[in-house]
């Protein structure tokens, strides 16, 4: 059973020591970003609005009124509760960006200028600061004022297009994808950024992230496609389109497996492990170009073959074949799974109640300084006093600003 130090002991290094970050905003996209930089060491200072905190508190299955997937989602985090609306809120992170390396923001573009925190006068206190802004549309064009959500940006960007069955409605994936990808971006563009200031002189910079833009950079071959061939992009289900064969079959048993096939070298093993010697000797399927002209004959081959066997068989048979292959994994199957245990991808980490909550490990990997889950999701506020200490906030004005409802 992985514990709260499962990925590396208590006192191994984390190479984003001493690193401070700044996160404003909420939900996803800016605070998932945010927290992938907790995870290896940085120093995280959450702002939230006092009173009902960040809306992702409350999203989805909740324990005693807080949500199971913020304690994931802000471990190693600090909370502090402020009203950036009003002027002494604004002052306080004015403060708290000055000694800030990263800035991490996903408000709609203009917010936080209208509030006077916009990048101009918060570089020109602090000229390394790096601003990882995150927006629907991103900072510049025609639509950047426009209220953006992923659920919008992966329309734009061709995602939802070519997702589900076509005969059908496009669907969603079951996760909020353009906002992870956005914040994956984020993170990356801030450490190129990091870089850059450490290695030329010390300056910082903006990094702009829009969803769509995220999501669009991951279309694959989409735009050449039609740029250049007209050829539009349909739903097809489960197969992956033009890559032969790779789809999910269902099985004896009544269960889905996926079978990947695709490379030249494997679509024959998997052949021969199927008992069809006559698809492996035939030279029209030796390459993808060939086997995709007979996607429908692939297809029909592998689900008969699938068909007539239970799901563990198929996967002893291929695997022996050394063709990818696996389960529709439910949570439950990921819960249990043994690999997961072994790569310490599934932590138990103590809720401020004492029951112990399952959390993703941490991703990637790293063999000298791996990241680490320190504490799960604060509590709303919990870090205030010992954050505002440092520019000089004494109690007494903190008690003032949470007597006026600012902190």
């Amino acid at each position: 059973m992985s514990s709260a130090q499962a990925d590396s002991p208590q006192d191994s290094p984390l190479p984003l020591a001493g690193l401070k970050v700044l996160e404003l905003g909420s939900l996803i996209a800016g605070p998932y970003a945010s927290s992938l930089l907790a995870q290896f060491g940085a120093e995280v200072i959450k702002i939230e609005p006092p009173g009902q905190g960040d809306p992702l508190r409350k999203w989805r299955k909740l324990h005693k009124g807080t949500s199971l997937w913020w304690y994931v989602q802000s471990r190693n985090k600090k909370s502090v509760a402020l009203d950036l609306r009003a002027e002494q809120g604004q002052q306080i992170v004015r403060e708290l960006a000055a000694e800030a390396d990263i800035l991490v923001e996903n408000f709609r573009p203009g917010t936080l200028e209208k509030w006077g925190l916009g990048w101009e006068p918060l570089s020109e206190r602090n000229p390394g600061l790096i601003m990882l802004r995150i927006s629907g549309y991103g900072q510049t064009g025609p639509y950047r004022e426009r209220p953006g959500f992923a659920a919008i940006a992966e329309c734009m960007a061709g995602l939802r297009y070519v997702s589900g069955y076509p005969d059908r409605a496009p669907v969603r994936t079951g996760v909020s994808l353009g906002d992870t990808l956005a914040s994956l971006y984020g993170m990356v563009g801030a450490m190129i950024a990091l870089h850059h200031r450490n290695v030329n002189g010390g300056k910082g910079q903006v990094v702009d992230v829009a969803l769509y833009e995220s999501i669009f950079a991951v279309m694959e071959s989409l735009l050449p496609e039609y740029a250049m061939l007209g050829h539009i992009r349909e739903r097809t289900g489960s197969a992956l389109p033009g890559i032969v064969p790779s789809n999910t079959y269902l099985s004896q048993d009544g269960h889905y497996v996926a079978i990947a096939g695709n490379g030249d070298a494997i679509f024959q093993r998997l052949a021969r492990a199927m008992g069809r010697q006559d698809l492996a000797d035939d030279p029209e399927l030796a390459h993808n170009d060939g086997r995709a002209r007979h996607t429908e004959r692939i297809d029909g081959a592998i689900g008969e073959w699938a068909a007539g066997l239970p799901l563990e068989t198929i996967l002893s048979t291929l695997e022996g074949a050394a063709v990818p292959a696996g389960r529709i994994y439910t949570a439950k199957d990921i819960y249990e799974d043994l690999h997961y245990r072994a790569r310490d991808m599934i932590q138990e980490m103590p809720l401020p109640d004492g029951q112990i909550l399952a959390v993703p490990g941490i991703v990637p990997k790293l063999s000298a300084t791996p990241g680490r889950t320190r504490w799960v999701g604060p509590e709303l506020g919990q870090h205030t006093q010992e954050v505002l200490d440092r520019i000089g906030v004494t109690k007494e004005q903190l008690a003032q600003l949470r007597e006026a409802g600012l902190a």
